[in-house]
């Protein structure tokens, strides 16, 4: 009976063409993956939720009222800690730790009557910084929601969906319409899947489908192309984004991956990637416009470093989990898989602001 449940949950987590067999309740089925991660086919799963020991010292983090506008997107100091202590709680929590459970909810209470975050500067680099928060905020509330009671489920709720709704903002110039733009829809997507939201939900579908429609035919995306030595950091922090869009939309039995618009769809833009990973001269011609290219100016030295695991944990390439776990054809999944064997894997678990929390135990195999 045990092999037969072991098999049921492989054949399950690993997503062929049907997404027919999920419940739509966010970010990924979480009691298909709380259960498969009791397994004992999902050790190293397992493993990967429990990597990051829990801080006590998490608890003591202060609430900050207010995101502020800082150079290069600099997150607050606080709200890093506590992007961090969420994801690695949630994590925790989903592998059935019962103590970081119970601080994950005591430190989400804390942070909803303390009204956090309700008084960020109407301003397109605070409001990124807001993004960046609460997609981790959004999947602890979907893991924990199960051990709430209504009062602290409502409370979480009121606090959590009007900072949601508030990301819903065009500001002036290109951050209405570029990476900016492609996480706060993933973030209003993903909110709307927990609450069952189809007028949020809709926002993240449509915004996939203009992404594919303004991308060129090559895969490239003009607004993030053109950003000199950050030209392929861009494209991969787009394709984070997407790649949300498309696992909230796998929960609810549709294929985003194989969406297409003319000749574009996720492997053309993930292409496009892997070529300028492989070759940074690819993008010469569109990385030579150096719109605010970031600290180097030569748009010919890209800037790789998302490639590497960062001093504070995160691996802004934590993206490709999901996409391991797929059963899915073609050259680009292919040499991905490839280049995550070589480059990547090895910095496990992968956890990321852009892809909520720990992708490796979420999707990890």
């Amino acid at each position: 009976m045990k092999t037969v449940l072991i098999a049921l949950l492989l054949n399950l987590l690993t997503v062929g063409s049907s997404y027919a067999q999920t419940k739509g309740n966010g970010l990924f089925d979480v009691e298909l993956r709380r259960a498969a991660l009791a397994q004992p086919a999902f050790t190293t799963a397992r493993a990967a939720c429990l990597a990051i020991p829990r801080d006590p010292a998490w608890s003591s983090i202060k609430p900050i009222a207010a995101l502020k506008g800082t150079e290069d997107y600099v997150t607050d100091g606080a709200a890093n800690d506590y992007a961090w202590a969420v994801m690695v709680l949630t994590g925790r929590t989903l592998a059935g730790d019962m103590v970081s459970e119970v601080a994950l909810r005591d430190l989400l209470l804390a942070w909803a009557r303390a009204r956090a975050f309700a008084d960020t500067e109407i301003e397109h680099d605070a409001y990124y910084a807001l993004k960046r928060v609460l997609l981790p905020t959004v999947v602890a509330f979907s893991v924990l929601q199960r051990g709430l009671d209504e009062g602290q489920k409502r409370m979480l709720s009121d606090w959590i969906d009007p900072l949601v709704r508030k990301t819903d903002q065009t500001f002036d110039g290109v951050v209405g319409r570029n990476n900016h733009r492609y996480l706060a829809d993933s973030l209003l997507m993903t909110w709307g899947a927990v609450i069952r939201d189809e007028a949020l939900y809709t926002k993240g579908q449509d915004r996939y489908r203009a992404i594919l429609a303004e991308a060129r035919p090559d895969g490239s995306l003009a607004l993030e192309t053109r950003r000199g030595a950050r030209a392929l950091w861009y494209m991969r922090q787009s394709l984070a984004s997407l790649t949300v869009m498309a696992e909230v939309a796998a929960t609810r039995g549709t294929d985003f991956y194989d969406l297409r618009a003319g000749e574009v769809n996720f492997d053309r833009v993930l292409s496009y990637l892997l070529n300028g990973i492989a070759e940074p001269n690819v993008v010469m011609a569109y990385a030579s416009e150096n719109y605010i290219p970031g600290g180097e100016a030569d748009a010919r030295r890209q800037d790789l470093g998302f490639m590497a695991k960062r001093s504070n944990g995160r691996h802004y390439m934590a993206w490709v989990e999901p996409l391991m776990a797929r059963d899915r054809a073609g050259l680009a999944t292919k040499r991905l898989k490839a280049l995550f064997v070589r480059s990547i894997r090895s910095d496990r678990p992968l956890i990321d602001e852009f892809v909520g929390g720990n992708a490796t135990c979420f999707w990890g195999r």
